[in-house]
Parts: structure tokens; sequence; C-alpha cells
């Protein structure tokens, strides 16, 4: 599966364009199906670089790269899919916590 289809990238904002929004639009969900690891996409740079939630062992925003994604294979030789089925949501009804 293509992580990030042309649909999805167009609908990405730029990176930064949401900074001063209080609760950011998430638009693509990626996920590790042998872990409870999840990647949340508010904004992308057009290349490489995404902004958002991630969930792993913490829960932080921060930057993740699409390659490092595509390249990455669990113990199973599973790699990262994307949730097909994922609608945009805001920010806040993904969080585990409030800050």
């Amino acid at each position: 599966m293509k992580l990030l289809s042309a649909d999805i990238r167009a609908l990405l904002p730029a990176l930064y364009a949401q900074s001063e929004c209080s609760d950011a639009i998430v638009y693509v969900k990626f996920f590790n199906p042998n872990s409870d690891w999840t990647w949340y996409a508010t904004e992308f740079d057009g290349e490489d670089l995404f902004f958002g939630l991630v969930q792993g062992f913490e829960e932080e925003l921060g930057y993740f790269s699409l390659s490092e994604l595509q390249e990455y294979r669990g113990e199973l030789g599973i790699g990262i899919e994307r949730d097909l089925h994922f609608k945009p949501t805001p920010l806040s009804q993904l969080r585990r916590h409030n800050d």
C-alpha cells in the first residue's frame, strides 16, 4: 500500500500552516499493526517531513518522516500502514490526555 496518496498530499497543509490553530486538524493516520504505535499527521512539507501527534511509549507532538515510515519493517516483516477509513479529525479528539 502506498502510504501517502496524491489525494491526501493535496489535503495536508504545509508545515506551520496550523501553528496558530487552537485545535489543529489531523488529516492522515499511520499505524504499526504489530504494536500500539500511531502517527497522526497535521502538516507536511510536501516531500518527506510531517508534523503531528505520535503515540507510542509516550504521546508527543513532533516531526516524523515519510521515508522512515516507508522503510520500517517489524519482526514479522510487516510495515507501517495507513488507516484507509480515517477522516480528518481535530487533534484534541485523538489525544490520550490533555496537556
